[in-house]
């Protein structure tokens, strides 16, 4: 886990939580520009200077969280076998390490990915999943299906990435009907076929 996540009193970070509750739970019920620091407080069951105790504003607090997320895919993706020189049928455990964590906090990604997608989320994890697909071209060198082929690494980049957003975002849209392990093993089966 994050060093700074076990040096902070356990209420503040309880506290942190309920704010984040708050705010999703306001974000499934309205757009972003009517929630207000009142709203997210009385709804996480604060005091509005408690809030600003925690965030300068919402654009702090968005801007935290997303860092948190990033912060948490990193330490799964880190954690994940094979993410290390692994070959195309070996990455699928780092992808559905990535997915299985989406499935546990889909309450949060459904909102903030698929149904308001939040720019701010939606950018970071796109440049994410950008440095991911990024390592896994550079891991394969000049001798690869990109380099005899003619295609360019920056559109083989961008294109798999989108593609991998647009999958996770569909995959929440429609209610995960499938299984992190399934998804990332059909993925993995469609990059294959170049």
């Amino acid at each position: 886990m994050d060093n700074r996540t076990s040096r902070t009193d356990p209420r503040i970070l309880r506290t942190r939580q309920l704010l984040k509750d708050a705010f999703v739970e306001l974000l499934q019920e309205m757009d972003i520009e009517k929630i207000s620091v009142n709203r997210i407080a009385e709804r996480a069951t604060i005091n509005r200077v408690t809030f600003y105790l925690h965030y300068r504003d919402i654009p702090d607090m968005l801007e935290k969280m997303a860092d948190d997320m990033i912060v948490d895919i990193n330490g799964i993706l880190k954690c994940a076998p094979g993410n290390q020189n692994s070959t195309d049928e070996e990455d699928w455990p780092v992808l559905m390490n990535l997915l299985e964590h989406i499935a546990e906090h889909a309450k949060f990604y459904k909102i903030i990915l698929a149904s308001k997608r939040t720019p701010i989320f939606t950018d970071r994890l796109l440049n994410l999943l950008t440095e991911m697909i990024t390592a896994r071209v550079e891991r394969m060198g000049d001798e690869s299906f990109l380099s005899t082929a003619g295609i360019q690494k920056d559109i083989a980049i961008w294109y798999g990435s989108s593609a991998l957003i647009g999958t996770i975002v569909s995959w929440l849209r429609k209610d995960m009907p499938y299984t992190p392990l399934y998804l990332a093993k059909q993925f993995t089966l469609l990059r294959s076929y170049k």
